[in-house]
């Protein structure tokens, strides 16, 4: 039996249980700092010294956490699978937990780019300054897509949910587009597993199996039945 392509769309909710902040929840990032002051294109332009020091914070707390059960169980599905992981976040647990094949649709906080060539990326888990320069000269700036930017790997993002044949969402509300759209990319015929202890009906062709858990639960349990339903 051939075995399926799994496609994975993680968001906040799976680093949550590693101990990082979620931005929305009751006691998330967002009640400890405006949007429009850290993470907008009006932000940078206007205080990019903000901006630095907020992505600094976050990578210094990133150095904190470590990946949990529910990324190391993604890992050790490629043992057994192709998997894809198209990520919401911009942590680097997913990686460190073992995943070899991840998406960062929102961008990379261990990196930072040029201001002026976007292709121009460099590794960075230090914090980052104003006078830090790139090498055709300009500022660096974090490798994160800030608000009213586009959000440059949403094409490829959607390429891997066409090919899917299992489709996870894992830890994310589906509130925060264009991300929440790749469900729909989906082929009709495809599972998807909405693991999230706040899951609720998506409006989708698709076979639905909604797992109102959280991801270090929920993942495992899932893994499981794909693997009793290939494998044996």
């Amino acid at each position: 039996m051939k075995k399926p392509l799994i496609v994975v769309l993680t968001g906040a909710g799976i680093s949550k249980e590693s101990g990082i902040p979620t931005f929305r929840d009751a006691g998330g990032m967002w009640h400890n700092y405006r949007i429009e002051e850290v993470a907008t294109t009006e932000a940078w332009e206007n205080n990019p010294a903000a901006v630095l020091e907020f992505y600094n914070m976050r990578r210094r707390q990133l150095r904190q956490v470590h990946p949990n059960a529910a990324h190391k169980a993604l890992a050790a599905l490629e043992k057994d699978f192709p998997v894809q992981i198209i990520t919401q976040n911009v942590d680097d647990l997913h990686e460190r937990g073992g995943s070899r094949n991840v998406l960062h649709l929102h961008g990379e906080l261990c990196k930072a780019r040029s201001q002026r060539n976007p292709h121009l990326i460099y590794p960075w888990c230090d914090d980052l300054h104003l006078g830090d320069k790139a090498d055709d000269g300009a500022q660096l700036r974090p490798h994160i897509v800030l608000f009213g930017e586009a959000v440059p790997l949403l094409p490829e993002a959607a390429q891997w949910a066409r090919r899917a044949d299992i489709f996870l969402i894992v830890g994310t509300s589906l509130q925060v587009y264009p991300a929440a759209g790749l469900v729909h990319e989906t082929r009709p015929e495809v599972p998807v597993y909405y693991i999230d202890p706040a899951a609720q009906a998506v409006s989708v062709p698709n076979p639905l199996h909604l797992v109102r858990e959280p991801a270090t639960r929920g993942v495992p349990l899932v893994i499981q039945k794909i693997r009793d339903d290939f494998t044996g």
